[in-house]
């Protein structure tokens, strides 16, 4: 059988990667290189979120390190509540209301906890297969968006952990005397879950807002001139977003964004200053020194004179006038 003259090509043990920068400068893909790469890419993503789950389904119930376990963590708002209006005042569990709730429970946080671990992994993908259709100038921002992504991401959740509790004790506090609170081990975490991922993706924004002001879509100025309605509509978001009628909840999220916004505001107005003194430099570097400099023919309005005081002169005299 006749050998491939290909196979000469690539080296042995080793397929190339159509999409690789290496071997790919431009970026060009036919749309079977593309839905390959994409194939790639999901199962890279698949296997790190695996692995995070299976790092999560552990860390529920054991300690790593100086983090305690996630069931800890996740019952100590709930343990926040006053004993007078939990049930059992004595204790601080949660109620498992169907056969297997715990196990879904520990199988949802696990998942989780792993998806935010990994997060490195997966939003690195997600930025390589957007990058063949940007610039290299536009590439070049890869790490920064992965680590700014994960570091926003995790500020969002922390904060959310951090308002739960007082949210839960708002919420509690308009019961009274009258009534205790059990909670359902379901309806516990998921609305926990729900509050972490709202505000850690919510804290996404000011990147994307960043990034957009980087490739050109946005400016500064548009920003600026659209800021009320932003920050309305920040607002309107986290009143429709926050789970529940949690009230902490919608001011702190509107509030913690509307900040991130004005801080990526300012990111982009010094971005477009310098870029706009970057090109006013280089338009002129970029004239000949044999070449004439471009002419200023933008018309003007006509300048009017005003016309100058005419001193009047003497007329000469005659002898005929000294005669009369």
């Amino acid at each position: 059988m006749a050998s491939n003259p290909l196979r000469r090509l690539i080296p042995s043990g080793r397929k190339r990667k159509p999409w690789s920068r290496k071997h790919n400068p431009d970026g060009t893909m036919t749309l079977l290189e593309h839905l390959r790469e994409l194939k790639h890419r999901v199962a890279i993503i698949s296997l790190a979120l695996t692995v995070g789950g299976v790092i999560g389904w552990i860390w529920f119930e054991t300690k790593i390190g100086p983090l305690p376990a996630l069931e800890t963590l996740l019952r100590e708002p709930y343990c926040g509540i006053p004993a007078a209006q939990r049930f059992p005042s004595d204790q601080c569990v949660l109620i498992q209301q169907q056969p297997f709730e715990a196990f879904i429970i520990r199988m949802k946080v696990g998942l989780g906890a792993g998806a935010a671990l990994v997060s490195p992994v997966w939003l690195y993908q997600l930025w390589a297969f957007i990058t063949p259709g940007l610039y290299a100038r536009e590439r070049k921002f890869a790490r920064i968006f992965v680590f700014s992504a994960s570091f926003l991401f995790i500020v969002g959740t922390i904060l959310a952990y951090v308002v739960i509790p007082a949210g839960l004790s708002v919420l509690v506090g308009f019961a009274g005397q009258f009534y205790v609170t059990a909670l359902s081990g379901s309806s516990y975490v998921s609305f926990v879950l729900t509050m972490l991922i709202v505000f850690g993706v919510s804290f996404e924004m000011p990147l994307i807002i960043v990034m957009l002001n980087r490739i050109g879509v946005v400016s500064y100025e548009k920003l600026k001139k659209w800021r009320r309605g932003i920050i309305f509509g920040l607002f309107v978001f986290a009143a429709v977003a926050t789970p529940g009628t949690d009230p902490v909840g919608m001011v702190v999220l509107a509030l913690a964004l509307t900040v991130l916004f004005e801080f990526a505001l300012q990111l982009c107005r010094v971005h477009d200053k310098r870029k706009a003194k970057r090109d006013e430099t280089s338009k002129w570097a970029n004239i000949s020194p044999d070449e004439a400099a471009p002419l200023d023919l933008t018309p003007s309005a006509p300048e009017t004179a005003t016309p100058e005081p005419v001193a009047s002169a003497e007329l000469p005299r005659n002898r005929y006038d000294d005669a009369t």
